[in-house]
């Protein structure tokens, strides 16, 4: 059983949940987890420096106005509308691709993870070229949900291939149907998977800004980047800024109440069997209704929209040596980025799953109240400090790797505590006990057995590096062009046509990071 360990020292004592206790991290991984956090904390301290300098009078006339309660309204029926249909809709699809004998079920698999291949402002570029007249909050939802649904349907099928089947035969020996299986056994174990995926999701609907311009849905972090290219630096962008770090402390808040502090991890390798699948029976071809639909609006639309404009534009619209260099910037950044923010995640992600506590909490909530920042005030708040403090690291490449780390950190803290939360502490004991020490047990035994999940945290970095648009537009060095900008300069010109080839090499180009996420998700099976 995945929870369950007996009392020390009493056999045959009652089983009962064991909850972490404060060891497995030395000083020197929270003088690394609190540097981290320390950085982390430049854009929140940019917010409230200029909070500060404006005065409360200034503050509070800019803050307590309607637009700014209209703009609230507007964010929060976003995440209160598209994060539960993302999380039903990745449990639906997971059941049918995981538990249930659904036909070509592999090519289902494969379908809902390829939306992470299309970045969410290309999926609203599709729609609203496709359908003009879609505008407003539900548009918003749909095309949100589409986008970002498998962020927790991934880990959901990845837990539930990790998953002992004796509780489940148990309860369908005593008469419990499927469905209440799934619901009253199973759903409890995938807690960590489904909150940690529900708080991505929250994250980036906070600081997403391109789907909800194509849309015409205005939300806070739409306002911010507004108001910032009317007046550059003003006071008015950066304190509502401060309503989006509120948002994201509560929305932090919920996930941690979520995950608790309970084990996940065991030391038996539990049943080396499948699950039994649930037959659908002649009512397979209304259950195949679901993920087709999916694939068709998720994949299918965006991809055919691609394929008109490039057809319309013909050889000419390619522009072959911009998109050449494009596709090698954009490449070289997404890898170097995604190996410095994992190796930057892993303190904070070593703590969680070894020592947690009201540090650690405190720590892994400053990284991911970062997260829920648009990319402009990471950029403004970095411009700020290599300006007035360190000007040779202004428009470096080191610069723009910091704001990647503190954009992208808690996509790769989710992944990779989550891997290490499933590596038991007592073989790395273990390996200690038959002689290795220490730094080497970790290296050797969690670090290599984590590794695929770690993996999936820089896929998912990565991903997120190729299609960053502001950060990379204000603090990249002279010269630089990636794909998302020059997309991004052609559709501001209405060149849809233009801005194709350059939305179908992010594709491309996404494509290898999202069959690494299948393949970590798909093969994530206890040995």
């Amino acid at each position: 059983m995945h929870q369950a360990l007996p009392s020390k020292g009493r056999v045959g004592a009652p089983m009962r949940l064991y909850r972490h206790r404060r060891r497995g991290a030395s000083p020197f991984v929270f003088a690394a987890a609190i540097a981290v956090a320390v950085l982390s904390l430049l854009p929140v301290g940019f917010v409230l420096v200029v909070l500060v300098q404006s005065g409360w009078d200034t503050a509070s006339a800019l803050l307590f106005r309607p637009r700014i309660g209209e703009l609230l309204i507007n964010t929060m029926l976003l995440e209160v509308l598209a994060v539960p249909l993302s999380i039903l809709l990745a449990l639906a699809l997971a059941w049918l691709t995981e538990r249930s004998d659904l036909k070509w079920r592999a090519l289902w698999r494969w379908l809902a993870v390829a939306p992470l291949a299309i970045p969410a402002f290309v999926q609203a570029y599709a729609w609203d070229s496709a359908i003009p007249v879609l505008r407003g909050l539900w548009p918003a939802v749909l095309v949100s949900v589409l986008a970002y649904f498998p962020l927790v349907y991934l880990p959901v099928i990845a837990q539930l291939r990790r998953l002992d089947p004796a509780m489940e035969d148990v309860a369908a020996t005593l008469g419990t149907k499927p469905p209440a299986i799934f619901v009253h056994v199973v759903l409890p174990q995938l807690r960590l998977a489904i909150s940690g995926g529900a708080l991505l999701i929250a994250l980036h609907l906070l600081s997403e800004y391109g789907l909800y311009v194509l849309i015409r849905y205005d939300t806070l972090t739409v306002a911010i980047v507004s108001q910032f290219q009317a007046v550059y630096d003003g006071p008015a962008a950066n304190l509502m800024g401060i309503v989006l770090v509120f948002l994201a402390v509560l929305f932090l808040a919920g996930e941690a109440w979520l995950r608790g502090e309970r084990r996940y991890a065991r030391v038996g390798g539990g049943a080396a069997r499948q699950v039994a699948l649930v037959k659908l029976g002649a009512w397979w071809p209304l259950f195949m209704a679901l993920p087709a639909l999916v694939a068709a609006l998720a994949i299918g639309l965006p991809v055919v929209t691609l394929l008109r404009w490039l057809l319309i534009g013909g050889i000419e619209a390619w522009h072959l040596p911009q998109l050449a260099v494009a596709t090698w910037q954009t490449a070289g950044y997404a890898l170097a980025g995604a190996v410095t923010v994992c190796v930057m995640a892993l303190p904070i992600a070593w703590l969680a799953a070894r020592a947690p506590g009201p540090l650690q909490k405190t720590l892994e909530n400053i990284h991911f109240q970062v997260g829920a920042l648009p990319g402009v005030i990471v950029a403004l708040a970095l411009v700020a400090v290599t300006v007035r403090v360190a000007l040779p690291l202004y428009q470096t490449v080191a610069t723009l790797l910091l704001a990647y780390v503190l954009l992208y950190l808690p996509r790769a803290i989710v992944s990779v505590r989550a891997s290490l939360a499933q590596v038991p502490i007592e073989l790395e004991r273990a390996a200690t006990a038959l002689g290795r020490p220490p730094l080497a047990a970790v290296v050797g035994v969690t670090l290599r057995l984590a590794f695929p999940g770690i993996a999936a945290g820089m896929a998912l970095v990565a991903m997120g590096i190729t299609t960053e648009l502001t950060a990379t537009l204000m603090l990249s060095p002279i010269g630089t062009e990636t794909l998302a900008t020059q997309f991004w300069a052609r559709t501001g010109e209405f060149d849809h046509v233009g801005a194709a080839p350059f939305a179908l090499a992010m594709v491309v180009l996404s494509l290898p990071l999202c069959i690494i996420l299948h393949s970590q998700a798909t093969g994530a099976r206890l040995s």
